[in-house]
């Protein structure tokens, strides 16, 4: 028997029923398609999977869809500009070579934006601490940081970090 859900998805309202164990990961990869919310442990150990819930980063593997009732989701495919311009932070790791397989970057990206959004003057110690549960088994972690600062130097300058609206159009998952 599922549950009504009324969320927020990259700014779209979005109504479902879903299963009451239903993960949130599973929920945005499987019912909405949005594929950029990785999983790869189920654990909440990688970070892969992590997304925005009202503005905080959080492991999606590991909060219930029911859990984001009303709530404001953002993934990885919410943060481009509308005309296809990437998010600060984005543009960042791929100037700096801060992904190989790409595996674990856009969990990376989305825990970078809240890192900086909480320590917007994060020290090197600061942001491999911080980084702490997001995993990556091939870059080694040295071009992350750099990107991670670089990322932030740019969200300062640019003085607002984009966060879409809510729109209108509603889309129904089922």
């Amino acid at each position: 028997m599922g549950i009504p859900l009324q969320l927020t998805v990259n700014g779209k309202a979005v109504q479902a029923d879903v299963d009451p164990r239903t993960l949130l990961s599973d929920f945005l990869r499987v019912n909405l398609g949005l594929t950029g919310t990785h999983v790869g442990c189920d654990t909440a150990q990688c970070g892969a999977c992590t997304v925005h819930l009202d503005g905080r980063a959080v492991k999606s593997c590991n909060v219930l869809a029911a859990q984001a009732q009303g709530a404001a989701v953002l993934t990885i495919e919410g943060l481009a500009a509308a005309d296809g311009k990437m998010h600060p932070m984005q543009e960042a790791f791929r100037e700096c070579h801060g992904l190989q397989c790409g595996f674990c970057t856009p969990g990376m990206v989305m825990s970078a934006i809240d890192l900086v959004a909480r320590h917007p003057g994060a020290d090197e110690s600061t942001i491999r601490s911080e980084l702490e549960g997001n995993l990556c088994r091939c870059t080694g972690y040295q071009n992350i940081v750099k990107a991670v600062q670089q990322g932030a130097a740019a969200m300062g300058a640019q003085k607002s970090v984009k966060t879409p609206a809510a729109q209108p159009a509603t889309a129904t998952a089922e």
